[in-house]
């Protein structure tokens, strides 16, 4: 049975799974709108997601042409699953369960949006439609149902944990959170239970910074001020969607000059992290006298530690996961089987009513009564007479055997013998 038939679909990609921060930097397609032009060429449907911990590409197709495709665009060390696998792992990643931190819940808003940027580019496909919303219903049932998602789970709370174990209490410190997007918003919202002493949100857009520092009682910065405010923080964690560098290593080292210990001539240390994708602070920048650097890979440490109380959770999670795609694959089977259903009642059709239309003229000039009992009485032994071979297509169909089911609808309209060879099953 090819599973791929099934379910059409494959995906690559690259996650923290496997790869780390410079690979999830090489892997990400700078130009999603040009890239799903590419991929319009290639499949019937194709989605991007892309997160600060992750690159993957859904298309309706098969493994083989997704990775040809790929590794045209210059990509490698990819994963890929296709057919079942990949509405698995759909589900899983929908779930919470594939995440960097396990049970975070960004990732349905990532899905809706990855989902949008397609359907505004033409490229989304029914069936990739039907997919993405399927996953993002098991996400959030997995939630309501399980605790996957509670305490810290977030790549935004997650930094704030870190910044806390290496710095100790948060407690009177003075933190500057560099973007002011979904991801500076749960970092600040993870901020403002801490107690601080000052909180400034930088932003390249200073009115979005405006709007992030009122709802959590901090300052606005402008980013012409943001070596100012960083030479007056303890922590800075950074976060924003630009394609390059926001903090660079030349202006961070004259910013630690003015953090410099009267006596001892060692600035103060900074806590830096870089939780954004791609990366927002430039290479060597952690080489700078004082600078303590983290970024993504640093998390993981997090989720291990937030894992094991979630374990029990996540084996819940993965049971549901279990369960409703096979109820997702029960109903793309069944519409599988609505086609050879109907090419077997439009055949029984045919020969219903050319074989009342023969009885009725051996009847010659029958009148009204007799011609609607001869209508009703073919018409009722039709339905009854298909009535098992019905079930048993729908059946078949149902559990994923679509060669039997093939073969029943081929035996019943066209005569063809039903082979006794073993069912071969992925």
């Amino acid at each position: 049975m090819d599973e791929t038939a099934r379910v059409p679909i494959a995906i690559a990609g690259v996650s923290h799974h496997t790869a780390n921060v410079t690979a999830l930097e090489a892997f990400r397609f700078s130009g999603e709108p040009e890239f799903l032009e590419a991929a319009r060429g290639h499949f019937p449907g194709a989605i991007l997601l892309q997160t600060c911990n992750r690159v993957e590409v859904l298309v309706e197709g098969t493994e083989d042409e997704l990775r040809t495709f790929l590794t045209g665009q210059g990509r490698s060390g990819f994963f890929v699953h296709q057919g079942t696998g990949a509405l698995r792992h759909l589900f899983s990643l929908a779930s919470g369960i594939d995440s960097m931190i396990v049970g975070e819940d960004q990732i349905i808003g990532q899905l809706r949006k990855a989902l949008s940027d397609a359907q505004e580019a033409g490229t989304a496909g029914t069936f990739l439609e039907l997919c993405i919303n399927k996953a993002i219903h098991v996400g959030i049932e997995v939630r309501r149902r399980t605790s996957i998602n509670r305490g810290s789970v977030s790549v935004g709370s997650a930094a704030v944990q870190l910044a806390e174990a290496e710095i100790g209490s948060l407690e009177g410190r003075h933190i500057l959170v560099v973007g002011s997007g979904e991801m500076g918003l749960l970092v600040a919202q993870a901020l403002a239970a801490k107690k601080l002493t000052a909180m400034y949100v930088a932003n390249r857009t200073y009115g979005r910074a405006v709007i992030l520092a009122d709802k959590i009682g901090g300052k606005a910065v402008r980013m012409s001020e943001l070596y100012h405010y960083i030479t007056l923080s303890d922590v800075v964690i950074s976060c924003t969607s630009a394609p390059h560098p926001v903090i660079h290593r030349q202006d961070l080292g004259r910013a630690m000059k003015d953090r410099c210990w009267p006596v001892e001539g060692h600035p103060r240390p900074l806590i830096l992290i870089d939780i954004a994708q791609p990366r927002d602070v430039e290479e060597g920048a952690d080489t700078v006298d004082g600078v303590r650097l983290f970024t993504i890979d640093n998390l993981r440490s997090v989720n291990e530690q937030t894992m094991s109380s979630r374990k029990a959770e996540a084996e819940r999670a993965h049971a549901f996961v279990e369960e409703e795609l096979q109820i997702f694959l029960r109903h793309m089977n069944r519409k599988n089987a609505d086609a050879a259903l109907a090419a077997l009642h439009t055949w029984a059709e045919g020969v219903r009513s050319r074989e009342r239309d023969r009885a009725l003229s051996r009847l010659g000039n029958a009148d009204p009564r007799t011609i609607e009992i001869v209508d009703d009485l073919t018409r009722v032994l039709s339905k009854k007479l298909l009535t098992d071979a019905t079930f048993s297509i729908r059946a078949s169909a149902e559990d994923g055997d679509l060669a039997s089911a093939e073969a029943l609808l081929l035996a019943l309209t066209q005569g063809e013998r039903i082979r006794n060879d073993p069912v071969k099953r992925d």
